[in-house]
């Protein structure tokens, strides 16, 4: 039986993989340690496409490298390659077919790792650092798109030195997702721009932030017909809204909810409120995961707009997230944001990313028919 499989749960009790499971606060969870994870702040996971057979694990960090590692059946990581720019990799995406990852980093520049050659080639520049990174795949064009903190969002077909498209944006790009034929940027200064990707990219709609704080992060959901139809923006503030681009009634429909905070509602103790760093959909559910700042993950049903569960608390923030393409494995990342400042760096500290079994506990809390 294989460890991510439907029916298995790894890691209740006993002995997990890796030795006795004493209660250790790196991984109160008692989940799958990945073998050598990188050596600094883990900015950026992805899962390889259904379109390759078994699962690989890209993760892109402040060490400059974005690491390839196997996950196997039995949940063994392997890992099998690494690249390097010369400036921390911010953000790192799949092509569609398994065969290219894209990395974007702060040395201004997108590159395209070919993991049957193992060889990486630079496929864009900016004039600042790259913070987001999409693949494309469109019926009449494919290509990679890349939001910087230079206020553009730009489009490369991967075999010029010259952008297809470079739109304007009114302020830095600080998150972005992409599902074919929708693109939505977060940016500074509460920016949240939605794009259509048909016959060639253009801007759709400027939305006002549902949110008072800082963007943080943003996914896009799909509705039943597997259409995307709106996204779930998280901020520094321990808040993540859901917004619909055309709902019924957007009064109603329309919402946020807080997450990521300590000690409830009670008033007498002040409440400590943390950044949301990361959402992801589960793809066959359609429920979300968060992680945050706190140190913790939580499991979301935003059409019941119920909690399915909250982690325990790691001993340092989780940094990103993501699911395989199956959503039978939710992989998250521990290591520190700099979101308390200088002083709580701990160089000692080792980052880790963790494996769990998502099959059971993503799913839905009432099913609507």
């Amino acid at each position: 039986m294989s460890l991510f499989g439907a029916t298995t749960g790894f890691g209740t009790g006993g002995t997990g993989v890796f030795g006795s499971t004493t209660t250790d606060s790196h991984n109160p969870m008692k989940d799958v340690e990945v073998t050598s994870p990188p050596d600094d702040s883990i900015s950026c996971l992805a899962f390889s496409p259904p379109t390759m057979p078994g699962n690989f694990l890209i993760g892109g960090s402040w060490a400059n490298d974005v690491r390839c590692w196997e996950v196997q059946d039995n949940g063994q990581t392997v890992p099998k390659a690494q690249q390097m720019h010369t400036g921390p990799v911010l953000d790192a995406c799949w092509s569609d077919d398994g065969s290219k990852v894209f990395t974007a980093s702060c040395d201004k520049t997108a590159k395209m790792w070919d993991l049957n050659s193992n060889q990486a080639m630079q496929i864009a520049q900016h004039d600042g650092p790259i913070k987001a990174i999409h693949w494309i795949k469109a019926p009449n064009y494919s290509c990679v798109m890349t939001g910087s903190w230079d206020k553009t969002l730009k489009f490369w077909d991967t075999r010029s030195p010259n952008p297809m498209m470079s739109l304007q944006m009114p302020e830095r790009c600080y998150c972005a997702d992409v599902v074919y034929p929708m693109a939505v940027v977060a940016t500074a200064e509460r920016g949240l721009i939605v794009y259509q990707l048909e016959n060639q990219p253009s801007e759709f709609r400027r939305i006002d932030s549902p949110l008072k704080h800082q963007h943080r992060c943003v996914a896009i959901f799909k509705d039943k017909q597997n259409k995307p139809t709106g996204f779930a923006l998280g901020s520094i503030e321990g808040r993540v809204a859901i917004h619909y681009i055309n709902p019924p009634n957007p009064a109603k429909d329309n919402f946020t909810f807080k997450c990521h905070r300590s000690n409830g509602t009670n008033t007498t103790t002040p409440q400590d409120i943390y950044a949301v760093n990361a959402i992801s959909f589960h793809p066959v559910h359609g429920t979300l995961a968060t992680v945050g700042s706190d140190g913790r993950f939580s499991f979301w049903d935003k059409d019941a707009r119920t909690k399915l569960k909250t982690s325990e608390q790691l001993d340092q923030p989780i940094t990103a997230c993501c699911f395989n393409h199956n959503g039978n494995i939710f992989a998250y990342a521990s290591s520190y944001d700099w979101s308390k400042g200088h002083e709580y760096y701990n160089p000692q500290k080792k980052n880790y990313i963790f494996l769990r079994n998502a099959a059971e506990e993503l799913k839905p809390r009432n099913k609507k028919w």
